[in-house]
C-alpha cells in the first residue's frame, strides 16, 4: 500500500524516541573495551528493560554468544551489527505476505483493547486504501459503547466512505451480517469491522468476538479474511499477553503498532514477533489520518541500533 522508500522513512522518523530509549539503554553497553560475562548479562537486561522480553531476549543472548564464540569475536560492535541484523530477521521473516492484497477482496477484523488507537487506525487504513482507488466500507461492530460508532461515522463522513451501524447495545453480529450482505451487494473491495476495546481476559467478551468472526468466515465467501491486533507501544509486556489471548480466540494474522511516535521503548513489536511469529504490519506514525505507513524492519533497526549507538 505504500512506496517502499516512504515507508522507511516514514518507520525511522516515527521510531526516534524509540532509538532515543535505546541508545540510553546500550550505549553504554557497546561503548566498552571488550566482550566478558559482564557484558552479555548488561546486554540481556537492556533487551529485557526495553520491553524485548525475557523469552524473546534469553533466545537473542544465546544465539549471539554462539556466533560470537565461534566467529571469535574480541569487540562489542561485532555483537552490535550481530544484532542489528538479528532484529530486522525476525521481522522479514514474517512480513512475506501482503496484508491487503490488490488482487483479492479483503475482509479486515480489527481487534485490540481499549485505549490502543483502534478506531484511528482503521480511519487511518481505509483512506490509505482508498486514496489507492479501492472501494472501502466500514462496519461500527463496537456496539458496546456508543461513542465508539459515532466516533467511526464521523470518520466515515469525513471520509466519504460507507458506515454499517446499528444503535448502541445492539448486536455486533448482527452489525456484521449486514456489513457482509451490503459489501458483498455493492462489490465493495474491503470491508474492515471495528469491534469493542475490550479486555483480552474477559472470557465473554471474547465469546463475542469469536461469534463475530464466524459470521465474516461463514458471510465471506470470495473475501480474503485476516484479523489486524492494534497494540500500543506503549503497552510493554502486557502487549504480548493481549497479543496471545486474540491470537488464541482469533487468530490474528498480523499486528498495527500505534503511538511508535511517542513509545519510550517499542522491543514489544520485537516480542509478538519472536513469540508468536506475527508480523507487525502498519505503524503509526503521528495523530493525522495520513500518518501511517506499512512497518519496515530495517528502518527500525537502524533507528534503534545506528552505525554508532555509543556517539
Amino acid at each position: 500500500m505504500f512506496g517502499r522508500l516512504r515507508r522507511k522513512e516514514k518507520t525511522e522518523e516515527s521510531a526516534k524516541k524509540t532509538g532515543s530509549a535505546w541508545k540510553r539503554a546500550f550505549g553504554g553497553i557497546f561503548g566498552r573495551g571488550g566482550i566478558d560475562d559482564d557484558f552479555w548479562e548488561e546486554l540481556e537486561e537492556a533487551l529485557i528493560v526495553s520491553d524485548v522480553g525475557v523469552n524473546t531476549s534469553m533466545q537473542i543472548i544465546e544465539e549471539l554468544q554462539e556466533l560470537a564464540d565461534e566467529s571469535g569475536w574480541k569487540e562489542t560492535d561485532e555483537v552490535r551489527q550481530a544484532l542489528r541484523d538479528r532484529i530486522v530477521e525476525t521481522f522479514d521473516g514474517l512480513s512475506e505476505e501482503d496484508p491487503l492484497p490488490d488482487d483479492t477482496s479483503t475482509v479486515l477484523l480489527v481487534v485490540g483493547v481499549n485505549g490502543v488507537g483502534k478506531t484511528t487506525s482503521i480511519a487511518k487504513i481505509a483512506q490509505s486504501a482508498k486514496s489507492e482507488g479501492r472501494s472501502v466500507l466500514l462496519a461500527a461492530a463496537d456496539t458496546f459503547r456508543a461513542g465508539a460508532i459515532e466516533q467511526l461515522k464521523i470518520w466515515g463522513n469525513r471520509l466519504d466512505i460507507p458506515v454499517i451501524a446499528q444503535n448502541a447495545g445492539g448486536d455486533p453480529g448482527a452489525v456484521t451480517f449486514d456489513a457482509m450482505s451490503s459489501a458483498k451487494a455493492r462489490g465493495t473491495d474491503l470491508v474492515i469491522v471495528d469491534t469493542a476495546g475490550r479486555l483480552h481476559t474477559k472470557h465473554n467478551l471474547m465469546e463475542e468476538l469469536r461469534k463475530v468472526r464466524g459470521i465474516i468466515d461463514r458471510e465471506g465467501a470470495g473475501y480474503t479474511v485476516k484479523v489486524l491486533l492494534v497494540i500500543d507501544g506503549n503497552t510493554g509486556q502486557n502487549g504480548l499477553s493481549q497479543a496471545k489471548a486474540f491470537t488464541e480466540a482469533v487468530r490474528c494474522d498480523g499486528v498495527m503498532l500505534t503511538k511508535l511516535d511517542s513509545t519510550a521503548k517499542g522491543g514489544i513489536a520485537l516480542a509478538i514477533a519472536g513469540e508468536l511469529g506475527l508480523p507487525v504490519w502498519f505503524a503509526g506514525t503521528g495523530e493525522k489520518v495520513e500518518d501511517i505507513s506499512e512497518f519496515d524492519p530495517e528502518g527500525f533497526a537502524d533507528t534503534v541500533l545506528p552505525e554508532s549507538i555509543a556517539s
